[in-house]
């Protein structure tokens, strides 16, 4: 028997010690730590370079006040992975195959068409957060920096070959390097506490450039790939093979959710809360990620600097390898098919390197596609919504009446965004959010 787990992959092992838990004979911290991942590998599309983007803008331009969105979306998003997992978990099934399974063709391949869109507009902000990284921390051009990243990301991805662990604890030491990066910058930034716990409880969007920015935080915390990614990270990893187990299942996946969502909203937060003390009093007009490096220089040191390049190049580079996970499985989910990796790679590379070589603004850039990403999530979110409530789907584990208040809550949030959004770009006044 001995030499027979030794003989056994990472994932094989891990699978059995989970069977043993699952079985009762293995209790303890150690064998919680057997269910962590799924959410982790989810957590790194909300620490992605969209999120540098936006986060910077809000905190440079508008101080601590933009708090409270990432505050709101970071809760939001605890509850629609968790749903998402729950899927995965009771139904072996993952978001995108139900879809397929339950809505008519003219509905899946419009879902498809528009997921696929959204996992493009990702991977430009992904890519081009960790090239932007990486070209500035070694000084080299950005499309450099770009192949680099690449080559890199495209090496991650092969360790999924080897099964669930290794890409759980590689996405893990990744999310690990990032939130360290940003613990060291709040002991370097001058911080006003006090104003920023306000700016955290006390909603207030100033004008119609904090709204654009507000929605964009929104599209970069819940990501629409992330909401299909996370059944399918959960529909084949030890699975439930009755309900007393997939009851204990869906238990140690939303304590995954909550602390893995909990410290990628820290993070995001720590990622307003620094902008805000390096660059809002004398710098308001930093809105960009180079220009964010050359001034936390002569602001903060050098060593802040580097810091916030280290945890930008981590992010691009994990969240671009996650990213491009979700559209594979997105893509086998709806239409029934996969296509080689490097080919995907390739295809959702592309407008990053026709941004950076038509002389599109990157920030910029990566802030409306988080805009996009933010008008792509209601489908999934409905869809998850409609599915996990439906009896003949999830049987006692459908939704709630509270669950179900609080996702459609949070649906009709990102929706009500949007339509302010579009109001506001077609000239329509809104009384309450400003007119700049």
């Amino acid at each position: 028997m001995t030499d027979s787990i030794a003989r056994q992959t990472l994932s094989e092992r891990t699978d059995t010690q989970i069977r043993e838990v699952l079985a009762g004979r293995r209790r303890g911290f150690r064998s919680a730590l057997l269910f962590a991942g799924p959410a982790v590998i989810a957590s790194i599309a909300y620490m992605d370079p969209g999120n540098f983007a936006t986060n910077i803008q809000a905190g440079s331009g508008y101080g601590y006040s933009l708090l409270w969105v990432v505050l709101v979306a970071n809760l939001i998003a605890m509850l629609f992975q968790a749903l998402s997992a729950k899927l995965g978990i009771v139904t072996g099934r993952n978001l995108a195959e139900l879809c397929r399974d339950e809505f008519s063709a003219p509905v899946r391949y419009t879902m498809w068409v528009v997921s696929e869109i959204a996992a493009m507009a990702t991977d430009l902000a992904e890519f081009l957060g960790g090239a932007i990284g990486l070209s500035l921390l070694f000084q080299m051009p950005l499309i450099a920096g770009m192949t680099v990243t690449a080559v890199v990301t495209y090496g991650v991805l092969l360790m999924e070959k080897r099964g669930f662990r290794p890409m759980e604890l590689i996405i893990g030491g990744l999310v690990a390097i990032i939130s360290l990066c940003y613990i060291a910058e709040m002991f370097i930034a001058p911080v006003a506490w006090g104003q920023a716990a306000l700016g955290t409880i006390l909603p207030s969007i100033p004008d119609s450039t904090a709204l654009t920015i507000a929605v964009g935080i929104i599209g970069a915390t819940v990501m629409p790939h992330a909401v299909y990614l996370h059944s399918g990270l959960t529909q084949h990893r030890a699975p439930g093979r009755n309900d007393n187990e997939r009851r204990k299942l869906v238990f140690f996946s939303n304590w995954e959710c909550v602390i893995a969502l909990a410290v990628a909203g820290a993070v995001n937060m720590a990622m307003v809360i620094m902008a805000s003390a390096a660059f809002h009093a004398g710098h308001s007009d930093v809105a960009e990620i180079e220009s964010a490096y050359h001034t936390l220089t002569p602001l903060l040191g050098g060593a802040a600097a580097s810091i916030f390049l280290i945890s930008l190049m981590a992010s691009g580079i994990s969240s671009s390898a996650v990213g491009t996970m979700a559209g594979q499985m997105i893509m086998q989910g709806f239409v029934g098919f996969r296509i080689p990796v490097w080919i995907r790679r390739l295809v959702t590379m592309l407008p990053a390197f026709v941004v950076v070589l038509i002389g599109v603004n990157t920030t910029e850039a990566l802030v409306y596609s988080q805009v996009v990403l933010s008008f792509a999530l209601p489908i999934p979110m409905i869809a998850l919504v409609m599915f996990t409530r439906n009896r003949a789907i999830m049987g006692n584990f459908a939704n709630g009446r509270l669950t179900d208040i609080a996702a459609i809550g949070g649906t009709i949030v990102i929706l009500g965004l949007n339509a302010i959004l579009l109001l506001r770009t077609f000239g329509i006044p809104i009384p309450g959010f400003g007119n700049g």
